[in-house]
């Protein structure tokens, strides 16, 4: 039995240097004052400090597999994984360059000598302005199982979260969609992992009626469409949080994993109460709410002692 350790992690506006020629020029100028003074000073601080917190994963062995969100492009994602080199992993990156206004993606390191990257899907949420889409990348184990992985960031709660929230139905739906498509072609024996920044809490309508992700295991192993067993119900029935608006924890980062990673037969389980919130004490506000330290931005609340305004988030996998 192999132990695989999957993470999520929002890294907060993991951008470019601010005359990067990686950048288009509609980029550059959407970005223009909002990245002055990002130079290639302040983003080594931030890699370096994001990496930090990475190389303490699985007990210091570092992720197997991991998603990530709000980085700009695959030069800088491979900053990133540079920085990882002390851990002597065969890190790769899986990367799409999206359609969103603000140029973020979503996007996934993994372990070369563990998983091939042998498929990649982009699915387009469609919404009047661009947003990031739904990733999809079918890898396969070293043994040669399939593991279908979904990378989501939703859009935000900007407005307020009424106000936004139709957007973030239209990404449920859209998650709906693909998670019936992929059983329909695969099989629905399939291990789909679905992980990201919902921008929503578990028990909001865009997740449970639209992505139809659910808290009762037995509801997603005789459904007769496609459900999704949310993982981070426990935690949040603990009162914690992956980003703090305020004083209010929000549990907006979540793994959802279908019936083909829970059933006895699998090859390629879930282990369902492996979930974790990783709150490591540097990266951990010391006042009266335990929230994340953002890193910033220096045109807003730069602290390159900080590192992302959500904490990341870990489970596991085992492969028979």
């Amino acid at each position: 039995m192999k132990t695989h350790s999957v993470a999520w992690w929002n890294l907060e506006n993991l951008f470019d240097v601010d005359d990067s020629p990686a950048r288009s020029d509609k980029l550059k100028r959407t970005l223009r004052s909002e990245l002055k003074g990002w130079s290639e000073g302040i983003l080594n601080r931030k890699i370096t400090n994001l990496a930090s917190i990475i190389r303490q994963f699985n007990g210091g062995r570092g992720p197997d597999l991991m998603g990530v969100c709000e980085v700009e492009n695959r030069p800088v994602l491979q900053r990133l994984v540079d920085a990882l080199a002390p851990l002597n992993r065969n890190y790769l990156v899986a990367h799409h360059d999206t359609a969103d206004e603000r140029g973020i993606d979503v996007a996934f390191i993994y372990d070369g000598d563990k998983f091939l990257a042998e498929e990649t899907f982009s699915h387009t949420i469609q919404k009047r302005t661009a947003t990031r889409e739904l990733f999809q990348v079918n890898f396969r184990s070293a043994a040669g199982r399939l593991l279908v992985v979904v990378g989501n960031h939703w859009p935000s709660r900007l407005g307020g979260s009424r106000t936004s929230e139709a957007y973030r139905i239209i990404a449920g739906e859209t998650l709906g969609y693909f998670n019936d498509r992929i059983e329909e072609i695969q099989g629905d024996d399939t291990p789909i992992l679905v992980m990201g920044d919902f921008n929503d809490e578990p028990g909001d309508r865009s997740l449970t009626d639209h992505a139809l992700s659910s808290r009762n295991r037995t509801q997603v192993l005789y459904a007769n469409t496609p459900r999704l067993l949310n993982l981070m119900w426990p935690l949040m029935g603990r009162g914690l949080g992956t980003q703090y608006y305020g004083s209010d924890a929000n549990m907006l980062d979540q793994f959802l994993v279908s019936g083909g990673m829970l059933k006895s037969k699998s090859k390629i389980k879930a282990v369902e109460d492996s979930a974790t919130i990783m709150q490591f004490p540097e990266m951990t506000d010391k006042g009266r709410y335990p929230s994340p330290i953002r890193f910033g931005r220096p045109t807003s609340a730069l602290n390159q002692n900080g590192f992302s305004d959500h904490f990341p988030i870990t489970m596991n996998l085992t492969e028979s």
